[in-house]
């Protein structure tokens, strides 16, 4: 090595037409520094970096040194799209084990005002057969209200139900619901901030049911209130895939007669044991048949997710959901950073949720996140948030200067 090097007039080393950058003191982080910092380079990546530099410098393993330095560049890590796979596999919610005994519940807002007032719907959906309750409410009706309506038309036909899936309303995270929920022993599952994906059974009903809506609007006219009992018959009528088999028939144990579907059943009842003995069954084959599908799905999500799991103190980066015309950490719109942080983890709250300690500045942020918010944080001691109005002056001869020293 020391061979092929070639001092020049200047007093540097050169390896082949490039300047050697010996590893002494921080000389190479300098370099890397200059390149990756300045107002005239601004961040760029791993290989544009190389690209630029190889030009001019030299020393072994510099392709890697690049990587590894861009890697655990903060800036980098806050305003960059991350290419890699998402973080995390799959966490799929239990199978529930009877009718009704675990339900999600979600509302669709927004909906043009009907002549009674109505202008929401609250959909909550069995988790086990798919049965569904479409009730017509108004986006500000009181908590009491809503929870008179709960009672008749979940508890009082189906029982109290063991847990209620949903996201983070305003409606589901006052404390009336949740002591109501408390007194009927009911377990509230919430959603973390950012991941509908939790209640995904609400999500996907809720897009079934406005495109039926939307359908029934366009075609029969009339308000969408009065389609809405049709649409509710016809969305517990329909096969699913999943338990291979339509809600009312799962809930029930046999087929809804309707004008599409005359099968006579009367003659075919069962009474007594064998009707326990016949729905016992039919839930296990419906428990079966989920099962099957959850499989199908984890294996096709995880084919694209890498697996990742943090430790009480691990230090990570927030991603963060711009709002349209809404400042947020100094920047708006497009400007905002895409991760804020990095903060540490205080306790982990599930198997996929971890409780984030967050600055007094963002008090009104909810500390609990799903790990598909996260990204790993790596401290490093020379990259450290930089500002892009200033620039260092002179980087060259600092550079030079440096290499004199090393070499003294």
């Amino acid at each position: 090595m020391e061979q092929q090097l070639e001092v020049k007039t200047d007093g540097l080393h050169y390896f082949m037409e490039c300047v050697w950058v010996p590893h002494h003191g921080n000389l190479r982080d300098l370099v890397m520094d200059e390149a990756h910092k300045s107002r005239y380079s601004i961040h760029p990546g791993s290989d544009k970096m190389y690209h630029d530099l190889k030009v001019l410098y030299w020393w072994p393993h510099m392709k890697a040194d690049i990587a590894t330095y861009v890697s655990k560049c903060l800036t980098c890590s806050k305003v960059k799209v991350e290419y890699q796979k998402p973080s995390g596999l799959l966490t799929q919610p239990e199978i529930p084990m009877w009718k009704w005994e675990q339900i999600s519940m979600d509302f669709i807002t927004k909906l043009p005002r009907t002549s009674s007032g109505c202008d929401t719907i609250w959909v909550i959906v069995d988790r086990l057969t798919k049965s569904t309750h479409l009730l017509t409410i108004k986006e500000n009706d009181k908590m009491d209200k809503l929870a008179g309506i709960y009672v008749k038309e979940v508890v009082s036909r189906h029982g109290v139900p063991i847990s209620i899936i949903s996201d983070r309303d305003a409606r589901f995270t006052s404390n009336f619901w949740k002591s109501l929920q408390k007194s009927l022993g009911t377990r509230l599952d919430m959603s973390t901030a950012y991941h509908p994906q939790t209640d995904g059974q609400s999500e996907r009903t809720i897009q079934t049911l406005e495109d039926t809506l939307r359908a029934c609007v366009v075609y029969f006219g009339n308000s969408w209130e009065t389609h809405l009992p049709l649409v509710e018959f016809s969305y517990n009528n329909n096969n699913h895939t999943s338990i291979k088999a339509a809600p009312f028939e799962a809930l029930y144990g046999r087929k809804c007669r309707s004008p599409t579907c005359w099968a006579e059943v009367g003659d075919s009842q069962l009474t007594g044991p064998k009707l326990v003995h016949e729905t016992t069954e039919n839930i296990v084959q419906i428990r079966n048949r989920m099962a099957a599908a959850r499989d199908r799905q984890k294996s096709y999500a995880d084919k694209r997710r890498k697996p990742l799991e943090f430790q009480e103190g691990d230090k990570v980066l927030l991603k963060v959901s711009p709002w349209k015309g809404v400042i947020r950490f100094g920047r708006r719109g497009k400007l905002n950073p895409r991760y804020i942080g990095p903060f540490e983890i205080l306790k982990r709250i599930g198997p996929v949720a971890y409780q984030l300690n967050l600055p007094a500045e963002l008090d009104g942020v909810h500390n609990k996140r799903y790990y598909f918010r996260y990204m790993t944080y790596v401290k490093s001691p020379t990259c450290i948030p930089c500002s892009l109005t200033t620039c260092p002056k002179n980087w060259t001869s600092r550079i030079q200067k440096s290499y004199l020293e090393c070499l003294a």
